[in-house]
């Protein structure tokens, strides 16, 4: 009993000093909250909650209609991508292609710089066996192996570079800002394209101007990226991002089986199939189901006077 009354008098006599630091400055009643408290994430299949700029997040998504923008946010290291970051970005584009609600997906990175690539400091710290190489679905940058069903679009600003290209390559579409640098960067440090980089460029592009770009490292402005096939529009800086909504916006406005239907047996033909019979029975086999579902309405659209005339809109 004699220990148990000193230890209370003890405790008496620290009470005021622990009331004193829990409200202090430094560690406040807000500092606990940020502590103890999780941020809600976005995520499409989750109920499609907004991110914004919440602190200390390595990637923010923000849904507007049938549209969602996933965001890299480390500007601080030109968004380079760390294995956090390619965890979230997986997760936000598979959110994005089995929500049926969502249409089209924009990738791109805040602070005025689309992906640096694969961050070498984790990489030069790591000392541990590598656990991706052997997984097709899960790439370093993240979601760089998926075969995403719905169109993405990639709004490319500052630079695009390394894994940072590879990410951009995932894309169907890419809106490049007039200053931004596209490239290899990698070549120099002898890490490898292992996120798609071999596979995809020389399909966009032929494979004498990817062998150029894989070999050299060298970099590649919106201009030339333009005349390549690599960017699909190029566009001021510091609009990339609009323009992607809005052509995100004119796409989603289509009626969505077709559309990914012709974009399925386009990626079919290209990637896939081992011939060009197969490649013409894939199309067949997947159009034919639209022509009911969306096509007769569309033909009764047009006999009433819609799009007459080339009219598109």
């Amino acid at each position: 009993m004699r220990v148990l009354a000193m230890a209370l008098k003890h405790l008496r006599t620290l009470t005021p000093l622990l009331r004193f630091n829990c409200q202090s400055k430094t560690f406040g009643k807000d500092s606990i909250k940020t502590i103890l408290v999780p941020v809600k994430s976005y995520s499409a299949q989750h109920g499609g909650e907004d991110t914004g700029r919440a602190a200390g997040q390595t990637v923010v998504s923000e849904r507007t209609g049938s549209v969602v923008t996933v965001a890299i946010n480390r500007p601080e290291v030109r968004n380079a991508v760390n294995q956090e970051t390619a965890r979230r970005l997986l997760e936000e584009l598979k959110a994005f292609d089995s929500d049926p609600g969502l249409n089209v997906a924009i990738l791109h990175g805040k602070g005025g710089n689309f992906c640096a690539g694969y961050d070498l400091k984790e990489l030069a710290n790591h000392t541990g066996p590598s656990k991706l190489e052997q997984d097709v679905t899960k790439g370093p940058m993240g979601p760089s192996r998926l075969q995403l069903s719905k169109p993405l679009i990639a709004a490319v600003s500052g630079f695009a570079v390394a894994g940072g290209l590879e990410l951009a390559l995932l894309a169907d579409l890419r809106v490049v800002e007039e200053s931004a640098v596209m490239g290899v960067f990698c070549r120099r440090f002898g890490v490898p394209l292992i996120d798609g980089g071999t596979v995809r460029l020389p399909r966009l592009i032929g494979l004498s101007r990817a062998l150029d770009l894989i070999l050299t490292g060298r970099p590649v402005g919106a201009q030339e990226a333009l005349a390549y096939g690599l960017a699909n529009r190029v566009v001021p800086d510091g609009q990339a991002l609009q323009v992607a909504l809005e052509l995100a916006e004119h796409i989603s406005s289509f009626p969505q089986q077709c559309l990914r239907a012709d974009r399925a047996s386009a990626m079919y033909g290209c990637y896939d199939a081992p011939s060009f019979t197969q490649a013409m029975q894939y199309e067949i086999d997947h159009g034919i189901p639209v022509i009911q579902a969306e096509a007769v309405a569309g033909a009764l659209k047009f006999t009433s006077g819609v799009g007459r005339g080339g009219k598109y809109s």
